[in-house]
């Protein structure tokens, strides 16, 4: 029956988008399309800024848009996809972060290019037509349904070590790639200090300790066991932030850890002595800002199983990867920190060039546009 339901909203798609298409496209417009917020993120407005500045009379237009499981959420999203329709029929440039389904599902004209900015600057974990049949994947027959990623005219990509990683995730061959990395690699270096000293401002007690980020990555199908770390942390020498994945909350009751909501996971990085992650990409992003960082990797073998990983931080970042909490802090409190280790880790896995990474993506946007 749902596949049935899908082709009866395909077909119905592809008549209204047929007719959509007749409206003359704008030779300065792009459209960005995003399900990771719903907002515009910060690598949009990053691009936004920048294409601004560099095209007399761009047109942007952005749908952003958090879908839920909701009824009201999936109406709104159903509008969201008949506004992404038109633009797409009458814009020249798509850029896109995640999966949407107009982009994929139907038959663009000639004169769109669609560019994916997908939300991370590499592949570390598994994902796309990798996971497919996995627990904490799709299913391959939904995958091919809804022809998952299809229709990518570019993928904007991390460091070229990931490259096979891309290929196998979205099921696409190497020549897509752009190795430019992603707008927000430019923000964490041109706004290190600024963001440090807001943070100190808000927090003043960050001078006194030091700071640890613990930013986990989203589990799906999988049972969280992240606490028993909290037990490990001498709290009269250290400040825990906790960040949690935007797609999965984690409940802290200890009054000793902070969230620190008013600043994102990205700017805290500034500010943090240490990095704790698992399998996130934040890991790229805190080898950019030079983060001293750890991996609690407390599911190591149910994570691998049921999702999969293309880095394995035991063997790329050697030293610096732990099952057991109290192991992970023996090391971080001998400060014995392996810097070596991180400094063969940016070479092999950040983007060459890094800082003008907005400026490169912009270029390639406006060098599509009519």
């Amino acid at each position: 029956m749902k596949e049935i339901i899908v082709q009866i909203g395909k077909g119905l798609m592809a008549v209204v988008y047929g007719i959509l298409k007749l409206c003359p496209a704008k030779n300065k417009k792009v459209v960005f399309l995003s399900r990771q917020s719903d907002e515009l993120s910060l690598d949009f407005k990053l691009l936004k800024d920048e294409l601004l500045r560099q095209e007399d009379g761009i047109q942007i237009v952005a749908i952003c848009n958090r879908l839920d499981d909701a009824k009201k959420g999936m109406l709104g999203f159903a509008w969201d996809t008949l506004r992404s329709m038109y633009h797409l029929a009458t814009a020249r440039v798509c850029v896109l972060d995640a999966y949407w389904p107009a982009v994929s599902l139907l038959h663009h004209k000639k004169t769109l290019t669609v560019i994916q900015m997908w939300h991370a600057i590499g592949k570390i974990k598994q994902s796309g037509y990798q996971t497919l049949d996995r627990e904490s994947g799709r299913s391959r027959k939904t995958a091919e349904l809804l022809k998952m990623h299809r229709g990518y005219d570019y993928i904007i990509a991390g460091g070229k070590a990931f490259n096979p990683f891309y290929c196998a995730s979205f099921d696409t061959t190497e020549d897509k790639l752009v190795n430019i990395g992603l707008p927000r690699i430019d923000f964490l270096l041109k706004t290190k200090e600024e963001n440090r000293e807001k943070a100190l401002k808000r927090y003043p007690e960050f001078k006194d300790k030091k700071v640890i980020l613990y930013a986990p990555t989203f589990r799906r199908n999988i049972d969280l066991d992240w606490e028993p770390l909290l037990n490990e942390i001498d709290f009269s020498k250290y400040i825990l932030i906790l960040k949690s994945h935007p797609n999965q909350q984690l409940a802290c009751h200890r009054d000793e850890v902070l969230t620190c909501a008013e600043f994102s996971a990205v700017e805290l990085l500034s500010v943090c002595d240490y990095l704790i992650t698992d399998y996130s990409a934040i890991a790229l992003e805190g080898a950019v800002l030079n983060a001293k960082t750890y991996y609690y990797l407390y599911d190591y073998e149910e994570y691998t199983a049921k999702n999969g990983i293309n880095l394995n931080p035991f063997e790329s970042m050697p030293g610096c990867a732990f099952l057991d909490g109290a192991e992970l802090m023996k090391s971080l409190q001998s400060g014995d920190y392996p810097q070596e280790v991180l400094n063969a880790y940016r070479k092999n896995y950040l983007p060459q060039d890094m800082g003008c990474c907005t400026q490169k993506l912009a270029q390639l946007v406006v060098s599509k546009l009519g």
